[in-house]
Order: structure tokens, then C-alpha cells, then sequence
């Protein structure tokens, strides 16, 4: 009996045989068809090997089923190479259609993560000042700190990269001695479970300006299709973002030029302002406007409240913006709590030729500059705003108070011209040869002064303030008709109709007290009694210089006396010095003053109440408001200081005089302290 050969055995084993092998190659063209996964493939391969060795066409089978796992990788690498495409396809799209580089950036991470199938993607943009790389967009991350990382220059696989600007991969990060670890990223990763890494470097003009990671939570080893997939991502978002670097710098010109065009129309519109101003201001300069009319006009261009002081800080003019509610200018006063700021502020403006900001008061500036004129200081300009102003409108202001000082110093020389007339007519007045007394007349009636009705004349003679200086601020301030003054030899002198004697006397007590804390202006003066024409008041001049001399001896500052009051102490004391008149107050009534100082007492007015009432005790208690037995108590007290022969004649007399003389004293001391 004949063996049959493997080869050539029973023809119904191979008609089996062949249709197993159609079988095979039908399920593995299945598998193939239905994208089936490289674990089926696998199992096909197994099960294969696994058919005995004997089996004709094994070889076979299994050569058709590892070719149909070949095929089924070629086609996952075109899967992957057409995922690529069209990943960079998208990401070039992104490129020409998103402005936002957050977002972009966002979509590039996304992508790239989802088309190397890793678990985390995340993107670094370096900071050169800082010399580190920092986070500034992720995907896939767990721990908190993933997102915020940084990682230095010199350190981990962002040190490679740097380096080398090439690729970077290691499938066990933690665990790789190829480069120097950074600690702080080191516990990020292993809170992140962060295994296989791989970085690329965004370049751009052949500086890494960033870098591109991709992360599993398993050992990995990409292929080099996928480094070149993630390396062409990288470049794209470096792309984007230098150009949404350029679009930054392009907006940033495109804002500055619009910054510099609105500057340019601010600055030319100031400038018309300015020209305008000018005009304005040269306008009413030239029709002669007033200084109040120039304050509000400078106030309503400068929208704020303007002061125009004087030498002394006394305001002379002032103005508000209609619009402008500030109360600065209202609380200003002369000598003020900022005083010492404003004098140091005029001060640099008269060195500088500028404006200057002399002080804040409540949420207003107060922007000062003195006005010049002639050979020196006319007074000075004060703005009030809210806030300061702009380079053009300071100009304006500086030239405002140029315009203001031709105007000050107009009225400086029209009233340097009419005190020259007014002097000439005053001292033609007083001079014991009074000229013409026509021309005396006609010169008079130019000032209002009526020289054929009563006259009263009045001196007074100032400590420390200029006569001068005081005369021209009780000019202004004095509405008095036909009143002339001017300073005479030193001393102020005033001449009016009697019937305005009054008026007069208490006008200027009054001036002199709100000048006393400016000027420090101690004063004493002296009222001449009626005179009935021009003539006498050359003869009342003489009296009343003795008279005030004998005032300034008896130290009765800060009082206007009148001529009546001073007769005949002119007569008696003109010659004595005040060191004489105290010795004899001392000598005469001494020990009656001592009393009345020390035990409170009013033995001296009493007894002089009693002179005055021609010794008539009754009279003297009823004037008094005393009962008549408390005025005969006094009186013997009096006696007992004074010594009893004080009522003879001739000793009263003199008791008389020096009560007089005290009365004056007393009734000039200041806060009623009674004169020694």
C-alpha cells in the first residue's frame, strides 16, 4: 500500500485546506474593511500559529495575515498623516482668520494634544526679563499647579530645547539623568503623574521665543511623525504670535497716533484760545476797560475765580466764572493762614518771570504771579480752579496780568498826577503863604472841596507804614465828598468840609484798624477844630503839629484826639518829652493812680468827674449813678492820698490838668490798661 505525501494528499483535505485559506483571507479582508484594531489583527495572527505544523498552507495564512497587519499600520499612518494635514490645514486657517492669540493659542494646544492622543498639552512663552519660561495656556492638566508653571533656562528638558532648538523626547521624565531637574517642576509632575514628555521650541527670526510640550501619564516613545506634526504646530503658533505681537504694535502705533492727533487738535484749539485771549484781552485794553471789567473777563476764559491784590495783599479787584462754584477767593484774607506760602510763591514768580502754585486750600490750587510795573511790584495775581491749567491757558494767565499791570500802573501814574495836585494844593493850604487865594480856590473846586464853607483839618502821624503808601489806600477807601489827603511833611493830612468832620474822623480809626495787622500801622492823630475859610488853616496846621507831638509823647497811640481836647497840654507840654509828662502825673495825682491799680477802685475818674462839675458833690453822684454819701466817701479818700488841700485853688488846678492829661492816656491804652 502506497503513503501519500503532504504535498500531494487527498484531494478532499485539500479542497478543505483551500477553503480554510479563503476563510482566513476573507475574515482578514474583513478586518481590513471594518478599520478593525491592531488587536484582532493580532489575535487572527495567534490563532494561525497556533494550526499544525503539518498544515500545507500554514505558512501561508500566516504570511497573508502579517501582510494584513502591515497593510493595517500603513493605513494608521496615512489615518495619522491625513490627521496632520488637516490639523495644520486648521491651525494655517486659525492663523488667517483669528486676531485673538489666547484663543488661537488655546485651539493649538487642543489640537495638538488631541492628535498625538496625549494626556496634557501645554504652552510656554519666554520671558527674557525674567529669564524663565512661563505657562500660558494648557489642556488636559489635573493638578492646580500645572497651569501656572515656569521653568528656567538652564533647567529641564525647556534647558535642552534652548540649547539645542531642536526636539526633545524622554519616555520617563522623572527618571532621566540627561539634563539638570528642576525641583519645584519635578513635584508638579509627579502630582501631575507626568511620565513621557516631549518639547519643542517655538521659533521665530531664529530666537526661541516659546515651547510647545505634549505629555502622557505612561512611558512613550513618538514616532518622528509626530515630533514633525507637533513641530509644525509650534512654528504656527509662533506665527501667531508674532503676529499678534506686530497687530499689538501696529495698534499701539495706530492709538499713539491717534493719542498725537488728539494732542495736536487739543494743542491748536489752546492755541486759537490763547490768540483769542490775546485779542481779547488787547481789546479791552485798548477801549480802556476797567480792572473789574479784565477780572471777569480772565476769569471767564480761565473758568475760575480771579483776585488782583495790591503791594499790601488787600484785594483791589475780583471776578468769578459764571460756572465756577469754588469758595477759595471767599475765605482769601490779607496775612492769612497762607500767607507765608503765597509770599515765598511771589517770590520764585518775581525771580522767574513765571505763574507759580502757591498753595491748595479745600480741593481748589491757587496759582499765583506778580504784577510788575515801572521799577517794582504793583501786586499780584491769584487764580482759583479746581485743578491746574494747561500749558496754553498758563500763558494766557501769565499774559492776563502783563495786560492787568498796564492797567495798575495807568492808575498808578493818574493817581501819582493827582496826588501831585492834590500835595500842591495841601500845601498851599497849610503854608503861612497861601498865594492867590482865586487859584487856591479854582484848584480846590477840581477835587469837590468848597474852600468858602467850614473846613476841619486833621493830622495823623503813622509809626511804621508808609504815609504815602497809607495815604493812596485811604483815597480809595474814603467816599467822602470834597475830602483831599495826602502826606504833608511826613504825616497824613486831610482836609473836608466841617460838616463831614465826623465821617472823616471815624472812616479813617476804622482803616486804621483793619491796616494795623497788614502794615502794622500804630497810629495817633489830631481833628482841628472848625475853621471858617482857607485862611485859618495855615495857623491850624501849626497847632495841630504841637498838638501831636504832645499826643506821640503821651504814648495815646491808635486814637484820633480832638484839637479842643489837646488846647491847652499844646501850651503847657509841647516842649516836654514823655519821660517830663510822667513825672508830673506821678507828682500830681501818683498815689491816687497806685490806688486805683492796685485795689480796683475809681478814685481818680470820680474826683475828675467832680472837677468837670464845678465841685458840686450832689451834681457829680447823680452823673455817676452814686449815692451822694458814697461820693463824700471817695472824696475823703482822695484827700487822704493826695493830701487834704487838694480842693484850694491852685492846687485843683494842676490836679485838674494832670487828671486831664491821665483821661487821654487812659482812654488810648490799648484793651482799656491804664497808662502809667
Amino acid at each position: 500500500m502506497t503513503s501519500s505525501s503532504p504535498t500531494h494528499g487527498n484531494p478532499l483535505d485539500a479542497a478543505a485546506h483551500g477553503t480554510q485559506a479563503e476563510s482566513v483571507a476573507a475574515d482578514l479582508l474583513a478586518l481590513l474593511n471594518g478599520n478593525a484594531p491592531a488587536q484582532a489583527f493580532a489575535a487572527r495572527l495567534a490563532a494561525l500559529e497556533a494550526l499544525p505544523d503539518g498544515m500545507a498552507r500554514k505558512p501561508g495564512l500566516i504570511e497573508q495575515a502579517r501582510m494584513a497587519m502591515a497593510l493595517r499600520n500603513r493605513l494608521d499612518q496615512h489615518e495619522q498623516r491625513e490627521r496632520g494635514m488637516l490639523a495644520v490645514i486648521e491651525s494655517a486657517q486659525d492663523l488667517s482668520a483669528r486676531l485673538d492669540l489666547p484663543e488661537l493659542l488655546k485651539a493649538i494646544v487642543i489640537r495638538a494634544r488631541d492628535l498625538l492622543r496625549a494626556h496634557l498639552c501645554w504652552l510656554t512663552i519666554y520671558d527674557a526679563a525674567a529669564g524663565e519660561f512661563k505657562v500660558v495656556v494648557a489642556d488636559g492638566a489635573i493638578a492646580s499647579r500645572t497651569g501656572s508653571m515656569t521653568a528656567k533656562r538652564p533647567l529641564g528638558v525647556a534647558g535642552i530645547v534652548m540649547t539645542t532648538r531642536m526636539p526633545f523626547s524622554t519616555p520617563d521624565y522623572l527618571r532621566d539623568n540627561r539634563f539638570a531637574h528642576d525641583a519645584d517642576l519635578d513635584d508638579i509632575f509627579r502630582d501631575e503623574g507626568v511620565s513621557a514628555l516631549v518639547g519643542v521650541p517655538l521659533i521665530w527670526n531664529d530666537d526661541v521665543i516659546g515651547l510647545l510640550f505634549v505629555a502622557d501619564r505612561y512611558h512613550r516613545t513618538h514616532t518622528a511623525l509626530n515630533i514633525s506634526i507637533l513641530c509644525t504646530l509650534a512654528t504656527h503658533a509662533a506665527v501667531a504670535i508674532n503676529n499678534a505681537k506686530a497687530f499689538a504694535d501696529a495698534q499701539a502705533a495706530v492709538e499713539r497716533a491717534d493719542q498725537a492727533r488728539a494732542e495736536l487738535e487739543r494743542h491748536a484749539r489752546d492755541v486759537q484760545a490763547a490768540v483769542e485771549a490775546h485779542e481779547r484781552l488787547t481789546s479791552l485794553l485798548a477801549r480802556g476797560a476797567s480792572l473789574g471789567e479784565l477780572c471777569q473777563s480772565i476769569a471767564q476764559l480761565l473758568q475760575g475765580s480771579v483776585l488782583v491784590l495790591d503791594e499790601a495783599h488787600q484785594v483791589i479787584g475780583r471776578a468769578d466764572a459764571p460756572d465756577y462754584a469754588g469758595t477759595a477767593a471767599d475765605r482769601y484774607q490779607p496775612y492769612g493762614p497762607h500767607d507765608a506760602a503765597l509770599t515765598q510763591a511771589l517770590r520764585e514768580s518775581r525771580r522767574a518771570g513765571r505763574s507759580v502754585i502757591a498753595y491748595e486750600s479745600e480741593g481748589e490750587l491757587c496759582r499765583s504771579i506778580a504784577v510788575i510795573g515801572g521799577d517794582g511790584v504793583l501786586g499780584a495775581v491769584l487764580l482759583f480752579r479746581r485743578e491746574d491749567l494747561r500749558d496754553s491757558f498758563v500763558r494766557t494767565f501769565e499774559r492776563s496780568s502783563s495786560v492787568i499791570g498796564i492797567v495798575l500802573l495807568s492808575q498808578e501814574r493818574m493817581e501819582a498826577s493827582k496826588s501831585r495836585a492834590v500835595s500842591e494844593l495841601l500845601q498851599t493850604l497849610v503854608s503861612p503863604r497861601q498865594g492867590e487865594p482865586a487859584l487856591a480856590l479854582d484848584r480846590a473846586e477840581r477835587f469837590g472841596l468848597d474852600l468858602t464853607r467850614p473846613l476841619v483839618l486833621m493830622l495823623v502821624e503813622l509809626d511804621r507804614a508808609e504815609a504815602g503808601f497809607m495815604a493812596r489806600r485811604l483815597r480809595d477807601g474814603l467816599a467822602l465828598p470834597g475830602l483831599v489827603l495826602d502826606e504833608v511833611d511826613g504825616v497824613l493830612a486831610f482836609v473836608c468840609g466841617a460838616a463831614h468832620a465826623g465821617a472823616l474822623r471815624a472812616g479813617v480809626e476804622d482803616a486804621m484798624r483793619r491796616a494795623a495787622g497788614a502794615a502794622g500801622a500804630a497810629y495817633c492823630g489830631v481833628l482841628s477844630r472848625p475853621a471858617h475859610g482857607a485862611a485859618e488853616l495855615p495857623a491850624l496846621y501849626a497847632a495841630l503839629r504841637r498838638a501831636l507831638a504832645v499826643v506821640g509823647r503821651l504814648g495815646m497811640r491808635g486814637r484820633i484826639v480832638a484839637q479842643n481836647e489837646m488846647a491847652v497840654y499844646s501850651i503847657l507840654f509841647e516842649t516836654q518829652d514823655r519821660a517830663n509828662l510822667a513825672q508830673f502825673l506821678d507828682a500830681a495825682i501818683g498815689p491816687l493812680i497806685d490806688h486805683d491799680r492796685r485795689r480796683g477802685t475809681e478814685l481818680a475818674a470820680t474826683l475828675l468827674a467832680y472837677l468837670d462839675n464845678r465841685q458840686n458833690a450832689s451834681l457829680t453822684a447823680t452823673r455817676l449813678g452814686i449815692h451822694v454819701n458814697t461820693m463824700r466817701q471817695r472824696l475823703t479818700s482822695v484827700g487822704m492820698l493826695i493830701g487834704g488841700a487838694w480842693s484850694e485853688t491852685h492846687r485843683a488846678l494842676e490836679i485838674h490838668l494832670a487828671l486831664r492829661l491821665w483821661s487821654l492816656g487812659e482812654a488810648g491804652a490799648p484793651d482799656g490798661a491804664a497808662r502809667d
